[in-house]
């Protein structure tokens, strides 16, 4: 939008090619990667520049940026930090976060039984590839009493074979599987407590899913730019964060 409206635009995308999630979230069955090839072709064709393995906040920060006379600048760099459960265990070789397998499904070798912690969204698109790619028997293994994925991304991963399992509390992670307790719920939903026995669900892999946080290094090289607690940029309604000349925005 920018570019037809004659302003002078560089992307600069930490990765190889752009896109984002759309790039290296989302499998090939869900979104062809020639849309996004498409996509590229049409903004080099608008003038726009693209530089690519171009972390800011790293060589360069936005200091740099607006000492070269960018006069603005907009902040879209998602959630890319996975969430942890803070548990022993989940820095094992076969224990591996659902945005870094999404990222590269091939260069990832799961064997034939996967247990995936969480039943989001990505944990849907984690089974449905994970199960393209060969293995026998995936099943998720949610905390809570329902999905948070959405009813139809869960109703495709159960027709792809995985399966699922509720009111699991993750213990411990091991080389042979996860260890759970279960949980116990009132009425209204609330956790009324735990399980005094503990189970290991074998498995050859342990995929974590419980969503993402975004990374801190611009805040971190960039004064006066703030973040909540969660560590999103702070922004007013209108997109301006706490420093003049630089806008941000998420999904």
């Amino acid at each position: 939008i920018l570019a037809k409206r004659g302003y002078d635009i560089t992307i600069f995308e930490s990765r190889s090619k752009i896109g984002g999630v759309l790039q290296y979230g989302i499998p090939d069955f869900r979104l062809p990667k020639t849309i996004l090839e498409r996509y590229k072709k049409k903004l080099l064709s608008l003038g726009i520049k693209i530089r690519p393995n171009t972390t800011i906040g790293g060589a360069l920060e936005i200091s740099d940026l607006f000492r070269d006379g960018y006069r603005s600048i907009f902040i879209g760099t998602g959630v890319w930090r996975p969430k942890t459960l803070g548990v022993k265990g989940e820095s094992l070789g076969n224990v591996h976060f659902a945005i870094d397998y999404l990222a590269n499904p091939d260069a990832h070798d799961l064997g034939d039984t996967v247990a995936i912690i969480g039943a989001g969204n990505a944990a849907m698109d984690v089974a449905r590839t994970i199960l393209r790619h060969g293995a026998k028997k995936v099943t998720f293994y949610e905390r809570g009493r329902t999905s948070a994925a959405s009813e139809r991304e869960l109703s495709y991963a159960m027709i792809d074979g995985a399966d699922i399992v509720y009111c699991k509390d993750t213990v411990e992670i091991t080389e042979e599987g996860p260890i759970f307790r279960d949980v116990y719920y009132d009425e209204e939903g609330n956790v009324t407590g735990f399980s005094d026995t503990t189970e290991l669900v074998r498995a050859d892999s342990t995929i974590v899913s419980i969503s993402q946080q975004p990374k801190d290094k611009l805040v971190n090289t960039t004064k006066g730019l703030e973040a909540n607690e969660r560590g999103l940029l702070i922004t007013n309604e209108d997109g301006e964060t706490t420093c003049d000349g630089i806008i941000a925005s998420g999904e």
